[in-house]
């Protein structure tokens, strides 16, 4: 259990964009942001945050409305984002990596009513709106890398073409806010409805409570904006505290990574790194990791997948700073169960952040003792409020005011957590869900496989790996790097499954369902853990 720190709630009319800006009004000349192209006072952002509010509206869309936002970490991002919920609108934040035919179904599940796209997205953005039969008033292009359609319109005009809106939308602490796309084990995502109040429960309780995030820190993050992780590591935690971020537009590969560290991209060194433990393994091991008196870190926070214990000693012994490992969720937020800073304890998730409330449950809905597995539910002020549009999985995921993550977990004698897998056949890799449903789908469209079958397996760094078994058709013939190919050029590339085993048949129920489990224990059988 957990108890309710001493925070104030939100008053009855709370808008968040209006909340993080007045937060900042007395440092206008302060960089809130600074991405590859230069930094973003918070002065200016203010004002073009209020522009892109006016805009909007402007276009004729009405409270509560959606607007799809489509763009890689930039200083845009958070002007696009918070302009929208200035105005009373909604911002849907997508994954950057998708298909088009993943933005087509969102376009429409979301009816958005216009799209803020970064330049170089804006092909696969177009594509999907010849898939839709939705269609959005207005395409807003950030930096765009190609003349622009009739249709389109360059950020800088359209924030050009309107003076700052005066006062924000007369929002309460639980209207809709935003909405971010959580998976989901059919494969559909799902659109998790956050209110206004969330960022800042998530900000006062996480990232000023436990983290001690102040002003003078610099914060980086491996997770993009459109993660709920990334988005409180980027923008919720710094801007309430009047820190300044590093946004990255590229990937977060050891390079790109490095090179921030180091203070070589955008004149700043981070204090705070917020990274997922695949990336600590691959920075790790990489030559040209830097030393200790190259960087500047106070404090590294892990999340997405659980920790491995060893990766976290490692990285100690390098830099000197501990990772700060914890679990959060895109239906909570941020971060509810965490080690702490001055208190880690590696091989587990520590313990409940002030303020949520933890149980563990067997599958009689009663909790279970110390030491023995059980579903994770949460209850706290972050939750979201809905699926959108699926009253079903709303029903079994927010119940009566816990959330069921889907996670199992076992509650230590000290009070600290031990993840043990998924409760359902989801993947977590490279903290981000993959479902071996999609997966073998795509697989079973190859003209040589017959049947497939998809499950996690960990690497010798303890993470979690995609493996594919793969039944062929007779006479069929098909390598591990043709099926590579063909899962990468249809699905988002980080579903390709990492292994491939070609199998003669594939252990099945009496009824034909593919047995998954037996695959998990042949796999550990095999690796003799």
């Amino acid at each position: 259990m957990s108890s309710t720190p001493n925070v104030q709630a939100p008053g009855e009319h709370f808008n968040f964009a209006q909340h993080v800006l007045q937060a900042n009004a007395e440092r206008p000349g302060k960089a809130a942001f600074i991405d590859d192209a230069g930094p973003l006072s918070y002065g200016t952002l203010d004002e073009r945050v209020r522009r892109t509010a006016a805009a909007l509206r402007a276009l004729g869309i009405r409270r509560e409305e959606r607007v799809l936002l489509l763009m890689p970490d930039c200083n845009d991002w958070p002007v696009a984002f918070l302009g929208a919920m200035y105005a009373g609108l909604v911002p849907v934040a997508v994954n950057t990596l998708l298909t088009a035919d993943d933005y087509a179904y969102m376009l429409e599940h979301s009816r958005a009513q216009a799209v803020l796209v970064g330049g170089a997205l804006l092909p696969t953005l177009t594509l999907a709106m010849t898939k839709s039969d939705h269609e959005v008033q207005k395409v807003i292009v950030s930096r765009p890398t190609a003349p622009l359609h009739p249709a389109e319109v360059e950020f800088e005009a359209f924030l050009a073409a309107q003076a700052p809106l005066a006062k924000p939308a007369n929002t309460g602490p639980d209207d809709p806010g935003f909405w971010l796309y959580s998976s989901g084990s059919t494969g559909r995502p799902k659109g998790t409805v956050h209110s206004h109040a969330n960022p800042y429960w998530t900000a006062e309780l996480y990232g000023k409570a436990v983290l001690g995030l102040t002003e003078r820190d610099v914060c980086f993050s491996a997770a993009k904006l459109f993660f709920a992780y990334g988005l409180g590591n980027a923008l919720s935690f710094p801007m309430s505290v009047g820190a300044t971020t590093l946004l990255m537009a590229e990937r977060p590969t050891p390079d790109a990574t490095f090179k921030r560290w180091k203070g070589e991209v955008g004149g700043v060194k981070p204090t705070v790194f917020f990274g997922a433990p695949t990336g600590f393994a691959g920075m790790l091991a990489h030559p040209g990791l830097p030393a200790r008196s190259e960087v500047a870190m106070r404090l590294v926070s892990s999340a997405g997948e659980a920790l491995p214990a060893e990766l976290g000693e490692r990285f100690k012994r390098h830099f000197g700073v501990d990772i700060v490992d914890g679990i959060g969720s895109t239906e909570m937020l941020h971060i509810f169960l965490s080690n702490r800073p001055e208190k880690v304890r590696y091989g587990t998730t520590g313990w409940p952040v002030p303020g949520y409330t933890i149980e563990l449950r067997g599958e009689d809905g009663a909790p279970v003792p110390d030491g023995e597995p059980g579903d994770l539910y949460i209850q706290g002020p972050s939750a979201a409020m809905m699926y959108w549009g699926n009253r079903t999985k709303t029903r079994e995921t927010f119940q009566g005011g816990w959330t069921k993550s889907g996670d199992k977990y076992i509650r230590n004698p000290d009070g600290t957590y031990t993840y043990g897998g998924r409760s359902d056949d989801m993947l977590k890799v490279s903290g981000i869900y993959v479902s071996p449903f999609e997966v073998e789908a795509t697989l079973v469209q190859h003209p040589a496989v017959l049947e497939a079958a998809v499950i996690g397996v960990t690497d010798a760094e303890g993470l979690t790996k995609t493996k594919a078994f793969v039944v062929l058709k007779s006479g069929q013939e098909a390598t591990e790097a043709d099926l590579k190919t063909f899962v990468k050029d249809r699905l988002a590339p980080y579903k390709y499954p990492r292994a491939i085993e070609f199998v003669a048949d594939l252990p099945k129920t009496a009824t034909g369902k593919i047995q998954r489990f037996r695959l998990r224990e042949r796999e550990a059988a095999a690796s003799g853990s």
